[in-house]
């Protein structure tokens, strides 16, 4: 007896009763209620397992989103070469000064377009290569034929930084015909293009890639197998230098090298 009222005041206080009062209605009374209440049969609450509460549904408006790979935000793909209206004054002042430069009389009856530089302005890392190709020559744009984008996979890929956070640039400014490998006069031409962009951009650091762009750059007669794997310096600029990308499509074995030269230029920019 006792337990079947424990079991029924149990189910009373889960039904939300915590109270039980004595009752003064006589027995006639109580008789006649019980009749009238027949009809009406008491929910039955089923238990199965100890008491559970009942689930809570969060409101429709609430919706969940599938996660899938962590939260990727939507990439965004700048333009590729910076007009000169977004460059620094003095950039852009610089770009329209090569764009009607006619020191080298070849070079500017043969060029297409000048092809100045890309990248970031206030970058601390300045790749430096030799002089633009037929691709870069026709787009404006250093290095966007397949050395280009061999360079793009190294600065992506291997050194984890984009692209467009670096600043790219050659020795020329313009394309030599048959991609020949500049005269002494018009790297001369070019160096003050070359000195006064290195001023404005103020880098911590220049890649030399290739022979070329290391001779011209420092000034040495020392083979890029002499220089590579070192760090060198540039008023004051810490420079790294490696095979063009060139030189790696013809020679694949020759990208180790390169990666070593790679992880040496991060071990000194504290990117390791």
């Amino acid at each position: 007896m006792y337990e079947g009222i424990t079991d029924y005041l149990e189910v009373m206080q889960l039904a939300g009763v915590s109270e039980v009062k004595r009752s003064s209605t006589k027995v006639s009374d109580t008789r006649a209620a019980d009749t009238r209440a027949a009809d009406v049969s008491p929910p039955v609450l089923p238990i199965t397992g100890g008491l559970t509460p009942p689930a809570l549904t969060p409101p429709r408006s609430c919706t969940v989103a599938p996660i899938t790979g962590g939260l990727t935000p939507p990439a965004l793909t700048p333009p590729a070469l910076m007009p000169p209206a977004l460059m620094p004054p003095a950039l852009a002042s610089l770009a329209d000064e090569v764009a009607r430069c006619t020191l080298c009389k070849e070079l500017a009856s043969s060029r297409t377009q000048t092809v100045f530089g890309v990248g970031n302005p206030d970058a601390e890392l300045v790749f430096l290569g030799e002089a633009p190709g037929a691709d870069e020559d026709k787009q404006g744009e250093p290095f966007v034929g397949r050395a280009g984008q061999l360079l793009t996979d190294i600065i992506v890929k291997g050194m984890k930084i984009r692209r467009e956070d670096v600043y790219i640039c050659n020795i020329l400014r313009c394309r030599p015909p048959g991609n020949r490998n500049p005269m002494p006069d018009e790297a001369a031409h070019c160096r003050p293009f070359l000195d006064r962009t290195l001023e404005i951009i103020k880098p911590k650091f220049i890649c030399c890639l290739g022979a070329v762009a290391a001779k011209n750059l420092l000034a040495s007669e020392r083979t890029i197998g002499a220089l590579r794997g070192k760090v060198l310096d540039y008023n004051g600029i810490k420079v790294i230098c490696t095979y063009h990308p060139a030189y790696l499509l013809r020679n694949p074995a020759a990208k180790k090298d390169t990666w070593e030269d790679i992880q040496l230029l991060m071990k000194e920019m504290g990117k390791e």
